[in-house]
């Protein structure tokens, strides 16, 4: 059997990323290179930033995927890059470089959705069984989507203001948590009480059954620890944390399992920055019991190059090819893919 290698890259936001994948089930290597340090003094991503460091880097990662992997650009079968959605400038480095690097070496390009990308992710804990149901979960979206079979994406429900990961961040702006905050107060969360009985959202009969919102929870959140401020109260960060993630987890969990009922799979995958949050693992675990439940490796919850690879797999099988005009695209949906 000849051997197929793809070297992917993925740079949509904050991370320069490029992973080389064997088979179509192997990953050899997965270099990321992080800019959070950057992006931390300024309490969010500054693009700007993040454009100039994916230049910096991007080469530097190339040469250490290939060499990570022990192959050389002869040996590949197809570059793979995601093109959307994210920051304009960030994508349209990743892009370039997956460009030039395809033309220099006469490979075809493979373009790929980058929340594809999360949902295959979990290729990496064992093969996906269609159809499945995605919980997709980062900073910059809030989606289930039901995949009738691979590469058919149909979004069922989705956010109508703030993605999760976005309200988490702005919850840790508040309470002066260091960006980004999602992590610490997850850590945070289990050791409070939700006392705050914060609000769930959409979440009455009437309301449209799979659709998200966390603006008001988040309005309510920054309301109480300044009205708390006023008076001169400090409240236990502890118990604001707990409360909060206690109604992201509710709707979260709430959501799914309505999902889960109208639609009915063989899998569930939940992916994402969010998806490596351990409070929102405990409560699959313990109240998803019903269908068999995916989560990607932490590594590959956040951006990575690997998990554009993998879906880069379904895109090549079908042919999906980009020529050498493919530009950013950074609104792209699923949607957008038909």
């Amino acid at each position: 059997m000849t051997e197929h290698y793809i070297l992917a890259f993925e740079t949509s936001c904050d991370e320069t990323s490029v992973a080389v994948l064997k088979n179509g089930q192997e990953l050899l290597s997965n270099v990321i290179a992080s800019q959070i340090e950057s992006h931390k003094r300024f309490g969010g991503v500054v693009p700007e930033v993040a454009s100039r460091h994916h230049v910096e880097v991007i080469t530097a990662c190339i040469n250490e995927a290939l060499a990570e992997a022990e192959i050389t650009p002869s040996d590949l079968t197809a570059v793979a890059v995601t093109e959307g959605p994210g920051l304009v400038g960030a994508l349209l480095v990743g892009v370039a470089a997956a460009k030039a690097f395809a033309w220099a070496n006469h490979l075809p390009l493979v373009p790929v959705n980058h929340m594809a990308g999360h949902l295959w992710a979990a290729r990496q804990v064992k093969p996906l069984e269609f159809p499945l149901m995605a919980l997709l979960v980062s900073g910059g979206h809030t989606e289930l989507v039901y995949v009738a079979a691979p590469g058919d994406y149909k979004i069922i429900g989705e956010t109508r203001d703030d993605a999760v990961g976005e309200a988490y961040d702005k919850v840790g702006r508040v309470m002066n948590l260091t960006y980004p905050a999602g992590r610490e107060i997850d850590g945070l969360a289990h050791q409070g009480e939700d006392v705050f009985n914060f609000p769930r959202a959409m979440m009455k009969h009437d309301d449209p059954a799979l659709e998200f919102s966390f603006s008001g929870l988040k309005s309510a959140f920054i309301n109480t620890v300044h009205n708390a401020e006023q008076k001169g109260q400090t409240l236990d960060k502890k118990d604001l944390s707990a409360s909060f993630q206690a109604a992201v987890m509710d709707v979260l969990m709430a959501k799914t399992k309505t999902a889960l009922k109208q639609f009915p799979v063989k899998m569930l995958v939940v992916a994402g920055g969010v998806a490596a949050n351990q409070g929102l693992r405990e409560r699959l675990a313990t109240e998803i019991t019903d269908v068999d439940v995916v989560i990607p490796p932490l590594r590959l919850c956040g951006d990575n190059a690997g998990m554009i690879a993998y879906a880069s797999v379904c895109e090549y099988n079908q042919g999906h090819l980009a020529g050498l005009d493919l530009n950013a695209r950074p609104s792209l949906t699923f949607e957008s893919l038909k």
